[in-house]
């Protein structure tokens, strides 16, 4: 193995193996994207924060935005039988777009999705219709004559979850929300709080060289137990920080000191930031709701972005919990009005801050799922609707189009499973467009995008 590969692979193992708690800023993984990050960093002034909140599982597309019109409703009915929303319990729920749909086509949100509705209403959220993974644009004819593309092992969890958030299936490197914190890094008073975490592990916000930073419900997560004292004792606390931080012989000892400084010295910057925010103003998340939960340690955060030094942030947070194939009719109203409860909450709490117009929030999934029903649930499928909410988004409308209802349609493969429409990639540029990345990088946060027409990349909604 040569110089030159065996240090690639150390930094490379350094980055991925490094717990997220301890992550931190590595070495520019490719010169010419550093220097991008630069020159867009250089141009930042303002904030602006991007929130995926990503649904574990699949998101039931026909049971969360329902087709009302009396043709789509009746073809629904058909088509997914004992699951199915009757069209008197949906009236109350029917969305009126600021632009109609053509064709007299109309939706109403499946239960408990009133604060999602509220939402609409008034203009702060819009519905993207039929989005899912794709390579390039695709038709069912050109999928059943395997005559284009397709992302790899589709229908699967774990593949379609990493393709949605990276491009690429299980195994992937980076994400586009990380690659968007490549370009902007630099820009930002602590690049360690670029992207940022609140449940976990995701590829979505690992760049090229920025790394995720993960932080619980409660605040950052510590290293050590007390900061300032460990079994009451400060000069132990003080000696285990100097054992983790200070100097060392070896490239893997001394990386590794320089990993676990990083990481001390962000938590007490975090903390001591959390400590001095405003105590008020974060009251209206609902209890017992673990989404709302992350949610709210994402508006605290947002809330001392000017003290931590941010221009932009990238945040995930997630809910499990969605690939219901049983009891779908009582499971699914529940996990939706947690999502609408706690999108509700954050953006009530976004503009209390006086920031609405400045954080925007997304859904995403693996999948979608069946229309037709499997017993009393849904099975594997490829398209679904998402939801955009934020100060900033053009809403009280659907973007996109509509997919027919029913089996053997041109949207259907069989069950109800639609081909989407909408790609991930023309999802994420829009985005990322209202984020502040250039048409001249989005090649390099979406690498599939130049297989669409560039006057698809915007959809419009933000």
């Amino acid at each position: 193995m040569s110089r030159f590969d065996h240090d690639t692979s150390r930094r490379a193992f350094l980055r991925r193996s490094a717990t997220l708690g301890m992550a931190g800023v590595a070495a520019p993984f490719v010169t010419s994207l550093a220097a991008i990050g630069e020159a867009a960093a250089a141009t930042t002034s303002d904030y602006k924060a991007l929130v995926c909140v990503f649904l574990h599982g699949g998101m039931d597309y026909a049971n969360t935005l329902v087709p009302y019109d009396e043709p789509s409703h009746a073809a629904y009915l058909a088509a997914r039988s004992n699951i199915a929303l009757t069209r008197d319990t949906l009236a109350a729920s029917v969305l009126s777009p600021s632009v109609s749909l053509d064709g007299g086509r109309q939706y109403a949100l499946g239960r408990n999705m009133g604060g999602l509705g509220q939402l609409f209403a008034s203009g702060k959220a819009a519905a993207v219709l039929n989005v899912g993974t794709l390579v390039q644009p695709t038709t069912r004819a050109q999928y059943f004559a395997n005559s284009v593309k397709l992302p790899p092992k589709l229908f699967s969890h774990n593949d379609q979850q990493s393709y949605f958030q990276a491009s690429s299936p299980e195994g992937a490197t980076s994400g586009w929300g990380g690659r968007m914190g490549d370009l902007f890094q630099s820009g930002n008073g602590a690049a360690t709080l670029t992207c940022i975490n609140t449940s976990g592990n995701a590829v979505y916000l690992t760049g090229q060289s920025a790394l995720q930073y993960t932080v619980g419900t409660g605040g950052p997560i510590a290293l050590l137990n007390n900061a300032t004292t460990m079994y009451g004792s400060s000069t132990a606390a003080a000696t285990l920080r100097s054992l983790m931080s200070g100097n060392a012989s070896g490239m893997l000892a001394s990386e590794h000191a320089k990993i676990s400084k990083r990481a001390l010295d962000t938590y007490s910057q975090v903390a001591s930031a959390l400590a001095s925010a405003p105590a008020a103003g974060f009251n209206l998340f609902p209890t017992g709701n673990s989404l709302a939960d992350q949610l709210k340690m994402v508006a605290r955060l947002i809330s001392v972005s000017q003290t931590l030094g941010a221009r932009r942030q990238v945040f995930f947070v997630s809910l499990g919990g969605f690939d219901m194939h049983d009891n779908l009719v009582t499971q699914l109203p529940t996990q939706m009005g947690r999502v609408s409860d706690a999108l509700k909450a954050f953006y009530d709490t976004t503009a209390a801050l006086g920031v609405a117009d400045q954080v925007t929030s997304f859904t995403a999934s693996d999948f979608g799922r069946t229309l037709q029903s499997n017993d009393d649930g849904s099975d594997h499928g490829w398209g679904s609707h998402h939801y955009v909410v934020g100060g900033a988004v053009k809403g009280q409308r659907f973007y996109g189009t509509p997919p027919q209802v029913g089996h053997n349609t041109p949207d259907d493969l069989g069950q109800g499973r639609l081909v989407p429409t909408i790609s991930v990639d023309q999802y994420a540029a829009t985005l990322a467009s209202w984020f502040g990345v250039g048409t001249s990088d989005l090649r390099t946060v979406l690498p599939n995008i130049g297989n669409y027409n560039p006057s698809t990349w915007n959809l419009g909604f933000v």
